[in-house]
């Protein structure tokens, strides 16, 4: 028997590292392994190459593995010096300080022109939004910044041998910083139409222009070029990456006409489009894709946490959560839960919190309860697909991932909330999957 050609894909989420290795030729997933994350809304980066180490030991290594390809939280702002070190601990993508300063950015350039150039319209999540309350609140580490990436970026830049300059093989080559279109265009900075840099925007949010990671081409590689912590061999091609929903697409295989649902720690909804959308309103940002189409995406900030949540006040699982759900009758008695328990980001309001009404004597019931954080949840996922349909986005379909789409009481009324036929694929590390299919594909096996 011939023997077989292994490739690794990385998730480098909010909450873990997770490692795929898979098998180029079928697919098939031969090992992987998991390492986790501190909590929180702003973390050391270096704590990301910690559980990208021990997941990769976790998954048995990667001395055998021909490429690799990471897929990471999107957003995220990793600000470096010089000298290739972490000015500050990285703002995720859910840490909301930066409000104000979206609202700035807006006032400055106007919400349709910056939907034009960029493809959105800033909220706190976005690394441009970060910069811009960096430039304000700390100014003198602003005034230190020489480059700025978004968290796969830095993993791969660091997995390659690069990274500060008195702890790395190769020390801080700031130009050997790679990304990929989907997390560029999710910077707020990124040009969708031109498939460049829009330095303007840069400036204006950070106060000064920096070095960018270069955006590789969907099928384009880089090589690992000195031996690190993580395990590959000098010479291992490493593809351009993804943003995590982008690869969570590669992943499940969404094609024209799909709609992804992800019930994570956030919810996302984004379909895959051959045409670029511009909504001036920011509902939907204008994401590129990770092989060279679109993915227009809407967002929120509450999703499978407001199921445990729920859970955890009625002293229940989330399975026996989703029991409850499922004595209730529709509409759970008249009982309604707008889940914004973090704030939201869509619709932008970042100070939001939660809210239940319709409570009777009646309709108060454990039963009803349940059944009003599963409907308020997909509601708002609801509210995602009529964005892009407003928009002119062809959907034929929902692929339901993620940990919340596990529950039993989700996938029975996700059609019936949703509006479309709706598939559950089996559970799979869909981020780690999809940046594995893309490590096979630069090494020359086709696209699944």
């Amino acid at each position: 028997m011939a023997e077989r050609t292994l490739v690794a894909g990385v998730d480098s989420s909010t909450q873990s590292c997770k490692v795929v290795i898979i098998d180029a030729s079928s697919g098939e997933v031969v090992r992987q392994g998991r390492a986790a994350h501190p909590d929180g809304t702003e973390v050391d980066p270096a704590h990301w190459w910690r559980a990208l180490v021990e997941a990769i030991a976790d998954a048995g290594g990667v001395s055998d593995v021909a490429a690799v390809s990471v897929g990471g939280q999107q957003h995220g702002m990793v600000v470096l010096d010089t000298d290739g070190e972490v000015i500050r601990p990285a703002l995720l993508w859910n840490d909301t300080r930066s409000a104000a300063a979206a609202e700035e950015l807006i006032a400055e350039f106007g919400a349709e022109a910056l939907a034009q150039r960029t493809g959105l319209v800033p909220v706190a999540s976005f690394t441009a939004t970060k910069l811009r309350w960096l430039r304000d609140a700390e100014p003198e580490a602003a005034a230190r910044v020489a480059a700025v990436a978004l968290p796969h970026d830095w993993l791969t830049w660091r997995l390659r041998g690069y990274g500060p300059r008195d702890s790395s093989p190769r020390g801080p080559v700031l130009d050997e910083l790679i990304t990929d279109r989907s997390d560029a265009s999710g910077t707020g900075y990124w040009d969708p139409a031109s498939g460049g840099y829009d330095r303007e925007v840069l400036v204006a949010a950070l106060g000064h222009d920096a070095v960018l990671p270069r955006v590789l081409a969907a099928d384009e590689s880089v090589a690992v070029d000195a031996v690190t912590d993580a395990g590959f061999a000098v010479g291992v091609l490493v593809g351009p990456g993804a943003g995590d929903n982008a690869a969570a697409a590669l992943g499940v295989g969404a094609g024209v006409g799909d709609a992804v649902v992800s019930i994570g720690t956030s919810g996302t909804v984004f379909a895959v489009s051959a045409d670029r959308t511009v909504d001036p309103s920011g509902t939907v940002a204008g994401f590129a894709s990770a092989d060279g189409a679109f993915l227009p995406l809407v967002a929120t900030l509450n999703a499978a946490r407001v199921l445990t949540a729920i859970a955890a006040l009625l002293g229940v699982d989330v399975d026996e959560l989703s029991a409850l759900a499922l004595r209730a009758q529709p509409g759970a008695g008249g009982m309604t839960l707008v889940p914004y328990f973090e704030g939201e980001r869509t619709p932008n309001l970042p100070d939001a919190t939660a809210s239940l009404t319709g409570m009777t004597l009646a309709s108060t019931t454990r039963e009803n309860l349940a059944r009003a954080a599963v409907e308020g949840m997909l509601g708002g996922l609801a509210a995602g697909l009529d964005a892009l349909r407003d928009l002119g986005v062809p959907l034929r379909r929902v692929l339901l991932i993620g940990g919340g789409a596990r529950s039993a009481a989700v996938q029975s009324l996700a059609a019936t909330v949703l509006g479309l036929p709706v598939e559950v694929p089996a559970p799979a590390e869909y981020v780690a999957l999809g940046a594995a299919r893309q490590a096979a594909v630069i090494i020359g096996y086709p696209r699944s």
